[in-house]
């Protein structure tokens, strides 16, 4: 009995460390694609489907944000729209998601109205249209203890006030064009001189 249930467990420990490495998004380079040739994007998840576009075969931080159902194919932006690309192609970097921490490249963005947060070496910085730049101290940075999830929970601010938000993996769009994005955010701001308000967005961690 105790052979077996090692057995088992043995057997599940790569089961665990796959799952771990599926969450999106996560960033891939280009490989095993000749230095002359291009990798194509297409329209659809299969090898026949219309081109939409190339990527160079040094390109590297390509944001995966969908597989479809075979596991073969994944989801990436490219311009202002998204396609298909072979996974067989891709070659996974290391997860970009640290315990209780932010990706530097991570970007997130909203429309209706528009406004935008990105992670910088010192905490983040807040942006909306005929409005200074907030540069936010980053207070709290919470996960929730599952590796390679970039669900997060964090607060920041300034002396204008506190920026509260919860990002989680989903499907998104910005609604502005006919990219995807594998992370939506909700976002608090509250503070003594300015209403309190929520926003909602997209993320990308895309370099």
């Amino acid at each position: 009995m105790l052979r077996i249930l090692l057995t088992g467990l043995a057997l599940a420990m790569p089961l665990a460390a796959q799952a771990q490495d599926d969450y999106l998004p996560r960033l891939f380079d280009v490989t095993v694609v000749e230095t002359w040739d291009k990798l194509n994007v297409r329209e659809a998840p299969h090898g026949q489907a219309k081109i939409v576009g190339t990527l160079a075969s040094t390109a590297k931080g390509i944001e995966l944000i969908e597989r479809d159902a075979t596991g073969k194919w994944g989801r990436v932006n490219i311009g202002e729209s998204s396609g298909w690309v072979a996974l067989r192609f891709l070659k996974p970097q290391a997860s970009a998601w640290k315990s209780a921490e932010l990706p530097l490249t991570l970007q997130c963005y909203g429309t209706e109205p528009f406004w935008s947060v990105k992670t910088v070496q010192k905490g983040m910085v807040f942006s909306e249209p005929g409005q200074p730049e907030r540069q936010l101290s980053l207070r709290k940075v919470m996960d929730n203890g599952i590796p390679g999830d970039p669900s997060r929970g964090l607060v920041a601010g300034d002396d204008k006030g506190r920026l509260t938000a919860f990002m989680r993996p989903e499907q998104c769009s910005d609604g502005m064009s006919d990219r995807n994005f594998a992370l939506a955010i909700s976002v608090i701001l509250d503070g003594q001189d300015q209403p309190s308000r929520m926003l909602n967005g997209c993320c990308s961690i895309a370099p």
